[in-house]
């Protein structure tokens, strides 16, 4: 089964979760499944495995398999499925992928600190880009990255608007494959009030970290502040 008609089958299934198709809490069958799909019980098999590691189903032997209503409960906009770790190919809510309004994008030298982090000299100039990401129209992360110039040469607003990892696989064929992240959460400042939407008293949630290519470049230092609601993120802890 190619990777395109595995990761429709989760995402159709993960979509029928949500819209309550299955309000017994129950998947169909593999047969079922194998049928309406037209794919392979093997096929189905695989998916259903990758969807139960993900902590999103489990089966129960005899009876069947189930949905876990903690992962209903705690929808997560993180869900990293694709070939790279892009916020628009993987962060998503209810089916809707995020838009994207630029703030600011420009060349700037790099400070020590991305020195470091990116493994660059004094004059190796970085690209600075600032985005709001929105679901329809609720803002709900101000992304700051900062792109080596080396690494990419011809960045400009109209790839900006869109996904630049997505950009650099199909154009450079390398994929943004691994990060090292923290998560902390700190007082917003007015900045995020504007345009987050948030309350004085509200706090906001902070990403950080950098990207790497599968080939173990640093690619990007990223910093992202998150309305605090949608900062929610699940994971499925296994003791084999």
């Amino acid at each position: 089964m190619t990777q395109f008609v595995y990761k429709q089958i989760i995402d159709d299934l993960k979509m029928k979760i949500f819209a309550g198709q299955f309000p017994d809490m129950k998947l169909p069958d593999e047969r079922s499944l194998s049928e309406t799909y037209q794919v392979s019980r093997s096929s189905i098999k695989s998916a259903l495995t990758k969807m139960a590691n993900a902590g999103i189903i489990f089966k129960k032997r005899g009876s069947g398999t189930f949905i876990n209503p903690l992962y209903i409960k705690n929808e997560s906009i993180f869900n990293y499925e694709g070939s790279n770790l892009g916020v628009t190919d993987n962060f998503h809510m209810h089916g809707k992928k995020p838009k994207i309004k630029v703030l600011k994008f420009e060349v700037i030298p790099p400070t020590e600190e991305l020195q470091r982090d990116l493994f660059l000299g004094p004059h190796d100039f970085v690209y600075k880009i600032v985005r709001l990401r929105l679901f329809e129209d609720e803002p709900f992360m101000i992304e700051t990255g900062y792109i080596p110039i080396k690494i990419v040469q011809n960045l400009n607003q109209t790839i900006i608007e869109g996904s630049i990892f997505n950009y650099l696989e199909d154009s450079r064929n390398l994929a943004v494959t691994k990060s090292f992240l923290s998560i902390s959460a700190e007082p917003s400042d007015s900045n995020d009030q504007e345009l987050l939407n948030l309350q004085e008293n509200e706090p906001v949630s902070i990403m950080e970290g950098i990207f790497f290519l599968d080939n173990g470049t640093p690619f990007e230092f990223s910093h992202m502040r998150f309305h605090y609601k949608f900062l929610k993120f699940n994971t499925f802890v296994s003791v084999d």
